[in-house]
């Protein structure tokens, strides 16, 4: 092939299969050297196989079509071979050591040395040099299990900028972040342009990518639908188009005014860090939750969000040192996960993989887990109840499965994401608490997975959200309560506010005042 001097990156006719599956079919990528380029699709639709190829993950051999890099055909046999070209990817679950220090995980596998000895102040020194690069203000020596999401991001980008990256992959960067950090990343991103790497970003974060990218592609059902020069013409609903085909209108499901009675309500809750005592998580928290009604939680990283949600589920985090829960007005006991369940409460994880879903289960025994005694007698599991209940789910939620046998981490995020909310709808929970529920996925399975929401709250359920997204939150909740560094700021309706009056709760100026 000859070269396109305008083309720093070609994929040309990349064809991709597994076993009885066609991922990628004839896709083709032109990537412009200093620019940033955007990749949007579905779950499923292929992106993260495609930089796989790329990156050498799926070595040459395992593909058919050509990838030219520089003007010349590259066979990359695995990811050392393209880190050597210059291609860095960064994965969605972050590839870091959390026991080890940042420069130990800067220059894992490639330590310095000076005759044969590791010069661990040359790398401190190094390490320093990137972190400034990449405006992070910690000590080399800080182990990485104390940095927060958004700090590890970071860190793989100066991991990445120790290799001379040239063209730097990142899928989904700022999944995990609240907006302050995605900004922060989203800036750094922009200020490599700026000095002439070249980026591929993969994100279902449409609003992000209209922010930043020079050049979107769309892929569709693993083929290239089209490739959008970001103009000032183009929009989120434009790439929503794309994306799924159609356009889908109201991104959040109508309001239901259906809300009943209190029936869910936590008092003076107050739990300890479980490894700093005099670090409180929750501080005499108190909510409600009505029949009917889905009750926002909007905080920034580490303000205790998660924290309250997992203490009162069983509490599964910290040290519950005081606090009363009631249902229907009556005392319940919720020490375990156990009592929480028997009590009528759900739990889903923001981390579905780890948390939520044992991924070597198919997806029928995955979605009973929550609540076996529902098909087994004496101790034994009906096996044909099972695959009926699980039938039932996978067609109700549109789980995109051949069957219920297959197994759950051969599915996209969004059909992981609603295995997780049928294994807890199998639970027939009264409070299903919903951790950054869409966080991952892209806007099609968002919009079925807001539907599910609003079905189960209009079906006399309650629902806790807690979501970095404001506007999911101001579109999908009833109510919404701020917190800040474990105190509950403010309760909010949800048809009044807007995004900066919700940030002006959720980090407020001084202690007690959201001025």
């Amino acid at each position: 092939m000859a070269e396109d001097v305008n083309h720093l990156l070609q994929m040309v006719n990349i064809t991709k299969r597994f076993p009885g599956v066609t991922a990628l079919d004839s896709v083709n990528l032109a990537v412009r050297e200093g620019e940033i380029h955007a990749i949007c699709g579905e779950n499923g639709a292929g992106k993260s196989t495609l930089m796989k190829v790329l990156s050498g993950v799926y070595p040459a051999g395992s593909y058919e079509g050509e990838i030219v890099y520089r003007g010349e055909v590259q066979r990359f046999g695995n990811i050392a071979a393209s880190e050597n070209a210059g291609i860095v990817i960064i994965h969605q679950e972050l590839a870091l050591v959390p026991e080890l220090s940042i420069t130990e995980n800067i220059f894992l596998g490639h330590e310095l040395n000076r005759l044969g000895v590791i010069d661990w102040d040359e790398a401190r020194r190094r390490t320093a040099e990137l972190l400034q690069q990449v405006d992070l203000n910690e000590d080399p020596d800080t182990p990485v299990k104390y940095l927060g999401v958004g700090k590890q991001q970071l860190v793989e980008i100066a991991k990445a900028l120790e290799k001379d990256v040239q063209l730097l992959i990142l899928d989904e960067p700022t999944a995990a972040l609240n907006e302050r950090d995605s900004q922060h990343l989203l800036r750094l991103i922009t200020g490599l342009r700026d000095r002439g790497v070249t980026s591929i970003m993969i994100s279902h974060k449409l609003g992000e990518i209209e922010q930043i990218a020079d050049t979107i592609t769309i892929i569709r059902d693993g083929k290239t639908i089209e490739t959008l020069a970001v103009d000032g013409t183009i929009d989120e609903d434009r790439i929503i188009r794309g994306m799924v085909g159609r356009t889908l209108g109201n991104r959040f499901p109508d309001r239901s005014s259906r809300v009943g009675e209190v029936f869910f309500e936590v008092r003076d809750w107050t739990v300890q860090h479980p490894l700093d005592p005099s670090r409180l998580v929750a501080k005499n928290a108190a909510f409600t939750v009505r029949r009917g009604e889905i009750v926002g939680f909007a905080g920034l990283m580490g303000a205790g969000r998660t924290e309250l949600a997992m203490s009162v589920f069983g509490n599964q985090y910290g040290t519950r040192m005081s606090g009363e829960a009631f249902i229907d007005g009556r005392p319940v006991k919720l020490r375990n996960v156990k009592q929480a369940i028997s009590a009528g409460l759900a739990y889903v994880s923001e981390d579905r993989k780890s948390l939520g879903l044992n991924l070597l289960d198919p997806i029928k025994r995955a979605i009973v887990s929550a609540k076996l005694s529902r098909i087994s007698t004496g101790g034994v599991i009906d096996e044909l109840q099972e695959t009926r209940h699980a039938e039932e789910y996978r067609r109700d939620l549109r789980i995109k499965a051949a069957d219920v046998e297959v197994g759950v981490d051969t599915l996209s995020g969004g059909n992981q994401q609603k295995v997780v909310l049928a294994k807890w709808m199998f639970s027939e929970p009264e409070l299903l608490i919903l951790d950054e529920p869409t966080r991952g996925i892209d806007v099609g399975a968002k919009a079925e997975i807001y539907q599910i929401m609003r079905r189960l709250a209009e079906s006399g359920k309650g629902i806790v959200l807690i979501s970095s997204e404001l506007p999911e939150l101001i579109g999908m909740a009833d109510r919404i309560y701020t917190i800040f560094e474990g105190e509950i700021t403010a309760e909010l309706d949800a048809a009044d506010v807007d995004q900066e009056t919700l940030m002006r709760h959720m980090a407020p100026t001084k202690k007690g005042s959201a001025a």
